[in-house]
């Protein structure tokens, strides 16, 4: 069963979500963080749905400041801020009676899930889809000198998914990601972590999982899918991703 529903983070922005449940009660639950440009609804999170709700785990997924059904200007988005969105859903789902919550995050959405889970107690997992660790230096390895030049004189930045169009976003997101790098606070994680990217991810830097990996403080494990891009492309890959991510949530959350 799909609820739609809103809540609100501790700024009184309206952040639209879905509260997926399996036939049978239950106290565990997976929060899934999108991606950059993506939504509540990317087809790596239904999926995730769908294959968790079969195993008898329920799912809450949300979109983001500015993105998808929630409020706000994409413009003005920043990690702090999806950050405070995410502990919102958090505080949420637990005072609705789930006990054994996992967090998984995409992209940038792994980005938010692991600033998240070094600041609570409350995380009985992660999961981690090609996760951004450090964004500013993705975003001056992909933009270049001239580019950020152009994003700060500008606040537009290109479409990093691909569209031609130029994307509105404030300067202020950068900097904001110098102050959010996500190596330090790994090391305070002890949940155990699932790390899965492709090894021709064209978006986030392989040693940024690497380096994360060696990071965490926890059980932890790194896969790594040959030939496989940022997107998981490949049919094959994308079901090796989805299965890999499922079956942890499980063995963690059941």
């Amino acid at each position: 069963m799909e609820e739609a529903l809103t809540f609100h983070d501790r700024h009184g922005h309206n952040v639209a979500a879905i509260l997926s449940t399996p036939d049978k009660p239950t106290t565990g639950l997976a929060v899934l963080c999108h991606g950059f440009l993506s939504g509540k609804n990317s087809t790596t999170n239904t999926t995730l749905t769908r294959l968790l709700n079969e195993q008898g785990l329920a799912t809450f997924r949300f979109d983001f400041f500015g993105q998808g059904e929630s409020d706000g200007p994409f413009e003005a988005i920043t990690t702090t801020l999806a950050i405070a969105q995410t502990e919102a859903a958090l505080d949420l789902v637990a005072a609705k009676g789930y006990d054994r919550i996992g967090l998984v995050g995409s992209s940038f959405g792994g980005l938010v899930a692991i600033l998240t889970t070094a600041k609570r107690q409350d995380i009985s997992c992660l999961a981690l889809k090609c996760p951004v660790v450090d964004f500013a230096e993705e975003l001056r390895v992909t933009f270049g000198s001239e580019e950020l030049a152009r994003w700060q004189a500008t606040d537009t930045i290109p479409n990093i998914m691909g569209g031609p169009d130029r994307v509105r976003l404030q300067y202020g997101f950068y900097e904001d990601c110098l102050r959010q790098i996500a190596y330090g606070p790994a090391e305070r994680i002890t949940a155990p972590t699932l790390i899965v990217q492709g090894d021709h991810d064209e978006c986030v830097p392989l040693h940024q999982s690497q380096r994360l990996h060696e990071a965490l403080g926890g059980p932890k494990r790194l896969d790594l899918l040959p030939g496989a891009d940022h997107q998981f492309t490949r049919g094959e890959d994308f079901l090796q991703m989805t299965t890999s991510i499922s079956e942890w949530l499980v063995r963690h959350l059941q």
